[in-house]
C-alpha cells in the first residue's frame, strides 16, 4: 500500500491502477476537478499542484510545484499533496487566490488554478518577491488568453499583508504525520489486474526486483516515461520507483569526483552544478519548466538516450562518467561511450544507471552551454552546445566541444577539437574550426530545424563562445541564439 496526505487528510491506497497519474486520481477518483487537464504532457501547467515533503532531518517541509498529469500516483507515497481546493481557509481565499482576483489575472479561468498553485509554491519558498524568480516560477504555466502582466502583478501583491497561512499553522502536525508514515511503512506498492508499482527501499532490493521482474520499467520523475501512458496509451505491467533508494538520491564528493545519484532531480542538483560551472545557470533554468525540473532527473535524461537531450552534451564536455549496476557488479564508463546509436545504449538487461560522476578538476574549465529552441522557456532544443577551451600562454591546450541535436546521439566534435589544439587563441583559429563542424556532423532536417540551419547555428555558436570569452558579451548579442 501507499500512504500520503491529501491536504491534512491521510489517504491509504493499495488496489488501484498502478499506471494511474496523480491528475487522473484527483479528477476521476475523488472528483477534485479544480486541477485541470490540458496537454497531458507536462507542457501547459493547467494541472499544476504542490507537494510538500520532509527535509533530510525530518524537521521542516520542502514545497514543490509539479505537473499532476505526468506524475505517477505511487510516487507521492510519504508526501503531502495540496490542490487548489485546499487553499481557501474557512470562508477566506488564500492570498495568492485573492491577488489573482484583485489584479484581474484569471482571464478565462481554465489555467487559473495552475497559475495559483505555482504562485502558492513560490510564496512558500521565497520570503520576498523578485521579478526574475517569479518569471521562472511561472515559466511552465501557459496562458491561453492574454498576457502575463496582471499575473505578475498578482505575484507581487500576494505578499501584501501576508503573515502566514493555515499550512504554516499546521506544519508541526504535518511533519509528525509524514514522519510517522516514513517510520511505519517499510514496504510500499500498488497493484491491480496483474499490474504493479513497486518501491524498493535500498539498492539491493532494487537489484533483486529487477532480477525477479526483468521486464520492469524504472521510473523516477516520470516526465518522459509517463508520456507513453498519457499520450501513447500504453499499459506498463511493472513499474519500479527508484525515488526511495538512498544511494540514487544523494550528492557527495568521492576520489576527485562529484557524484550525483541518478534519481536526483534537476532542482536538487542545480546548486551543485552551478557551483561547478556558473555558466550552466541559464541552461538549467531553461530545462523544461520549474514543474519539470522538480521531477525530472539527471539519470532519466541520460537513460532516455534522446539526441536532443540538454544535459548529456554538458556532461560529455566535462568528461563525466556514469556508473552502471547489475546486482553485485558495477562498471564505470565515460558518458560519451554510453550511446551506441539512436535511442540505443550500453545498458544490459537488468542493468541501470546508478550515478553520474563529474571530475572536480573540471572547475578550471570555462564551460559555456547554449540551447537553441523555438521559444525561450519550456521547449525542446533544436540543438545544444557545451564548450570549454583551456588556454596557456595564448595557445589552445584543450578543447571540449559536445553537441546535441546534430547526430543520432549526443556527440563530441572530435575533428573540430583537434583542429584547435596547439593553435593560437584567435579569430582565425575559431573560423577554421567552424569549417570542421561539417566534417564532424551530418545533421538531419525535421520539424524543429533544417539540416542547413543546424550546421549554420552550430558553427556560429563557436564564434559566439570566442566573442564571449573575449568580453564581447552584450545584450544584443546575448539573445541571438533564441531565434530559429
Amino acid at each position: 500500500m501507499i500512504r500520503f496526505l491529501l491536504g491534512d487528510k491521510e489517504i491509504v491506497l493499495e488496489e488501484i491502477n498502478p499506471n494511474i497519474s496523480l491528475l487522473e486520481y484527483l479528477r476521476e477518483k475523488i472528483f477534485l476537478t479544480g486541477t485541470k487537464e490540458g496537454c497531458a504532457s507536462g507542457d501547459c501547467g493547467a494541472c499544476t499542484v504542490v507537494t510538500s515533503k520532509l527535509d533530510v532531518d525530518n524537521t521542516s517541509l520542502q514545497y514543490e510545484s509539479i505537473n499532476a498529469c505526468i506524475v505517477p500516483l505511487g510516487s507521492l507515497h510519504g508526501r503531502q499533496i495540496i490542490t487548489v481546493e485546499h487553499l481557501q481557509h474557512h470562508e477566506s481565499l488564500h492570498n495568492c487566490q485573492r491577488a489573482m482576483a484583485v489584479n484581474h489575472g484569471s482571464q478565462c479561468g481554465f489555467c487559473t488554478p495552475g497559475f495559483v498553485m505555482s504562485l502558492f509554491s513560490y510564496l512558500k519558498n521565497n520570503e520576498i518577491p523578485e521579478r526574475e524568480k517569479i518569471l521562472e516560477a511561472l515559466g511552465g504555466n501557459l496562458c491561453r488568453c492574454t498576457g502575463y502582466k496582471s499575473i505578475i502583478a498578482a505575484a507581487f501583491s500576494m505578499y501584501e499583508d501576508y503573515i502566514g497561512d493555515q499550512f504554516d499553522t499546521s506544519e508541526g502536525t504535518t511533519i509528525k504525520k509524514l514522519a510517522q508514515i516514513k517510520a511505519e511503512c517499510t514496504s510500499a506498492f500498488l497493484s491491480e489486474n496483474n499490474q504493479q508499482y513497486l518501491m524498493p527501499r535500498d539498492i539491493r532490493e532494487l537489484c533483486k526486483l529487477l532480477l525477479t521482474h526483468p521486464e520492469a520499467r524504472l521510473v523516477a520523475g516520470g516526465t518522459d516515461l509517463y508520456l507513453e501512458i498519457t499520450q501513447g496509451l500504453k499499459k506498463i505491467e511493472t513499474l519500479i520507483d527508484i525515488l526511495h533508494v538512498p544511494q540514487m538520491n544523494s550528492i557527495y564528493e568521492n576520489n576527485g569526483y562529484i557524484v550525483i545519484g541518478a534519481a536526483v532531480s534537476y532542482s536538487a542538483a542545480k546548486a551543485t552544478l552551478v557551483d561547478l560551472q556558473p555558466h550552466l545557470t541559464e541552461l538549467i533554468e531553461r530545462f523544461g519548466s520549474m514543474q519539470i525540473r522538480n521531477r525530472g532527473t539527471l539519470g532519466g535524461n541520460i537513460a532516455n538516450a534522446s539526441p536532443i537531450a540538454d544535459m548529456p552534451p554538458v556532461l560529455i564536455a566535462l568528461n563525466a562518467n556514469i556508473t552502471l549496476m547489475k546486482m553485485d557488479a558495477e562498471r564505470t564508463i565515460p558518458l560519451e561511450d554510453f550511446y551506441t546509436g539512436y535511442k540505443k545504449t550500453q545498458l544490459m538487461p537488468q542493468e541501470f544507471i546508478k550515478d553520474i560522476q563529474i571530475p572536480l578538476n573540471t572547475k578550471h574549465l570555462s564551460l559555456r552551454a547554449y540551447k537553441v529552441s523555438k521559444r525561450i522557456d519550456d521547449d525542446i532544443s533544436s540543438l545544444c552546445l557545451a564548450i570549454s577551451i583551456v588556454r596557456e600562454e595564448g595557445l589552445i591546450k584543450e578543447a571540449h566541444i559536445a553537441y546535441g541535436g546534430m547526430a543520432e546521439v549526443p556527440k563530441r566534435a572530435i575533428i573540430c577539437e583537434k583542429s584547435m589544439l596547439g593553435k593560437a587563441w584567435s579569430e582565425s583559429t575559431i573560423e577554421d574550426a567552424m569549417v570542421c563542424i561539417s566534417q564532424d556532423f551530418s545533421p538531419i532536417s525535421d520539424f524543429r530545424a533544417s539540416a542547413g540551419y543546424r550546421l549554420s547555428v552550430a558553427k556560429n555558436l563557436l564564434k559566439r563562445y570566442f566573442l564571449e570569452e573575449n568580453g564581447l558579451d552584450n545584450e544584443k548579442f546575448r539573445v541571438t541564439h533564441y531565434a530559429s
